[in-house]
């Protein structure tokens, strides 16, 4: 791992660790590297802020919950990190244009993908997203 850009480090981290709380701070300690320079390698692969990329992260998370599991919604929010089911709901119609309750509905799911559709920029072979 200690060969592997920086990027693509830190969303191997997330991946591993989705379900647990998440923020610049914790990243930069467990990697070994200092938050602005996380940051700024960080936004410029991948386009977007690391917090922005959590958060599409758990919600794609989320979405996939919704349609595939029995969870309650209020569950599947504190689960994405939220700290109230209204929150969620809010945040979730702004990604997906619906709530959480009418996505569960329907007969066919469209989660947003990995970090909903940010994709690393560099060249060279790199992780995507």
């Amino acid at each position: 791992m200690d060969n592997m850009p920086v990027t693509e480090k830190v969303l191997l981290y997330i991946e591993n660790h989705l379900d647990n709380k998440l923020s610049l701070g914790k990243i930069a300690q467990e990697l070994h590297y200092s938050k602005f320079y996380m940051a700024r390698m960080f936004k410029e692969d991948m386009g977007c802020t690391l917090h922005k990329y959590i958060r599409g992260r758990q919600m794609d998370e989320a979405a996939v919950k919704l349609a595939e599991t029995s969870k309650s919604i209020a569950e599947i929010a504190l689960e994405a990190g939220y700290g109230s089911q209204q929150a969620f709901t809010q945040a979730f119609r702004c990604e997906y244009q619906c709530t959480p309750q009418e996505y569960r509905r329907r007969e066919i799911h469209f989660p947003k993908g990995k970090g909903s559709g940010v994709e690393m920029k560099s060249a060279g072979g790199g992780m995507a997203a």
